[in-house]
């Protein structure tokens, strides 16, 4: 079953996730990785587990940021993104993180795989799942996604939300 939000409010969201990384930043920023579930044996990482995705074609992307105001959802601020085939209704993504601190992940579901955000068809999902309001114009505070890490794996789970 989808999750429906209006027009206004994810939009924001998703164009923020779809064009993060257009902008050049610094090395320590927008590393692609790719999903290697034996990562998540031994941490620090974040085994990301998402659920509502439909339909199952298309593909994931997955990025991880620091639990920052400057670096929540801007532009090529982003540490590490996986990007994954879907295949189901549901997916798991091992993500790397650098070590132990905050961090926040948004996921953007690319349904015809062309790269851009198409704001009719595409999904996203942020950690701690935050409410999409009209206040927030589908850009969730930093504060609403954050979660800790330490050296372990951290288990989140993420619903998708759909337009339609």
């Amino acid at each position: 079953m989808k999750t429906f939000i209006p027009l206004t409010l994810g939009a924001a969201a998703l164009a923020a996730i779809g064009t993060a990384g257009v902008a050049a930043a610094a090395a320590p920023y927008k590393h692609v990785v790719s999903n290697d579930p034996g990562r998540c044996s031994d941490g620090p990482a974040v085994k990301v587990e998402i659920s509502g995705i439909t339909p199952a074609k298309g593909t994931l992307r997955v990025q991880l940021y620091r639990s920052t105001a400057q670096d929540w959802l801007q532009k090529g601020r982003w540490l590490n993104r996986v990007e994954v085939p879907v295949r189901a209704a549901s997916a798991t993504v091992c993500m790397p993180v650098p070590g132990p601190g905050t961090y926040g992940v948004a996921v953007r579901h690319d349904v015809n795989g062309n790269g851009e955000t198409d704001i009719r068809t595409d999904g996203g999902g942020m950690s701690n799942n935050p409410a999409v309001s009209i206040l927030n114009l589908g850009k969730p505070n930093y504060k609403q996604t954050a979660f800790s890490v330490g050296n372990e794996v951290k288990a989140i789970s993420i619903k998708m939300r759909y337009l339609l």
